[in-house]
């Protein structure tokens, strides 16, 4: 039997294998006729211009072959991404920033515009003046002068709707016009400062003991305290029935004890005084239980003399007064039944029984006294200062310096504050 264990495939059984024809199947000889070796293969990486010319390609062919639509490209195929479009991040950024400039320059022009249209002012110094004021030389015959007083009554107040000096001036001029034939009160007020409201109150007795004219008041929504106050003194008292009046009492406001807080905020205050009660209702030192006794007495004395002048001007008991005097509100119907108010009616019937129980004709004028309003420039800016970091976790200096300073201005106040 033939052995074909060392034949190739092409070899016939028998015959010798057959040799490729131009091949040496001979190992090569080197010149000592030592075996050549083959030369070590070297491999270079590809520069990155040539991998770019590559890629470049690449696109191309799968761009002829797939077009650009990628709904027709097989699954694993190379998908061309989309080209970016549109500005850089960084040109967006400051395109939105000058949108928001733009915006705000736009808000502030159209804020001044329209002040400047309500108001038909110009800006002078620091107010805006938004007319003159109404005074007797407005009236066109005899007349009822009426003093809006709103807002809370206060001797230092000119722009939050009640302006003291204004009121004490147009009280002293109609009693010095013959032309006028009486005073009306028209009271939206929660009251103020006791200092404030006896000005007030004394102008009207003053205006009734010179001219013996009368005097009604009307209260709005509110007439409470100081508003109750110098309503005392008038011939009769109306009020809408949906008004609050009464709260007669005084208050010195609230003192804040802040020596916990400073100290543990490591903060140390010292006062330096002569005389041992001269710092007394600071916030930064305790009130000791004399120093609470002197206060009290100053609220005391200004509650005798509220009390009394309600007793005089209602012709009531003093001994009633004062248990009517715990500083609650009353509605109107209440007032009425404790006898602190005459009747429930309205501004105009107000107006209307004056002019029947004092015989002044139906057609006299009636006389409404406005100031000319002014509004402080910086008001635009006090209501982000007064709610300036207000939820910060740590409080800021200006902070501390304005819980320091709560106390420093207290003055004796007939006001409602519900």
């Amino acid at each position: 039997m033939d052995n074909f264990e060392n034949k190739t495939p092409d070899q016939e059984p028998g015959k010798e294998p057959q040799k490729d024809s131009g091949q040496n199947n001979e190992q090569p000889k080197g010149p000592q006729g030592a075996p050549k070796t083959e030369p070590q293969k070297v491999y270079y990486r590809p520069s990155q211009q040539y991998q770019q010319q590559q890629y470049q390609q690449y696109q191309q062919r799968q761009q002829q072959q797939y077009g650009q639509d990628p709904r027709y490209v097989p699954q694993g195929a190379y998908q061309q991404p989309a080209p970016k479009s549109g500005f850089p991040t960084w040109a967006k950024v400051l395109i939105v920033i000058a949108l928001i400039l733009v915006l705000i320059v736009y808000l502030m022009g159209s804020c001044v515009a329209n002040i400047g249209k309500a108001f038909d002012s110009t800006l002078e110094s620091e107010l805006m003046n938004t007319g003159t004021d109404v005074t007797t030389e407005n009236a066109t015959g005899e007349y009822i002068g009426v003093i809006h007083v709103e807002g809370t009554i206060s001797e230092d107040s000119a722009s939050t709707g009640y302006n003291h000096k204004y009121i004490l001036k147009s009280i002293e001029d109609m009693a010095k016009d013959d032309r006028n034939l009486g005073l009306v009160l028209y009271l939206n007020t929660p009251g103020g400062s006791v200092y404030a409201s006896d000005e007030v109150y004394f102008a009207i007795k003053d205006y009734q003991e010179k001219t013996k004219r009368p005097v009604y008041a009307s209260m709005q929504s509110m007439a409470a305290s100081g508003g109750y106050y110098i309503s005392a003194p008038c011939d009769k008292i109306y009020a809408n029935r949906n008004a609050f009046t009464g709260s007669i009492g005084v208050t010195m406001g609230t003192m804040y004890d802040l020596t916990g807080l400073l100290d543990k905020l490591g903060i140390k205050t010292q006062t330096i005084t002569a005389g041992e009660n001269k710092a007394m209702g600071s916030s930064t030192e305790e009130l000791s239980q004399e120093q609470y006794e002197i206060y009290k007495g100053l609220v005391d004395e200004a509650y005798e003399q509220f009390t009394g002048l309600v007793a005089e001007g209602r012709d009531m008991d003093i001994k009633k007064v004062k248990k009517l005097a715990d500083g609650r509100i009353y509605t109107a119907r209440q007032a009425k039944e404790n006898g602190l108010i005459d009747e429930i009616g309205t501004y105009q019937e107000c107006l209307d029984a004056m002019k029947k129980d004092n015989a002044l004709g139906a057609d006299v004028q009636i006389l409404d006294f406005w100031p000319a309003e002014y509004t402080d420039i910086m008001d635009f800016l006090n209501f982000a200062a007064e709610n300036f970091d207000k939820d910060a976790a740590i409080p800021s200096a200006d902070q501390i310096k304005e819980l320091v300073e709560l106390g420093s201005d207290l003055r004796l106040m007939c006001i409602y504050r519900g």
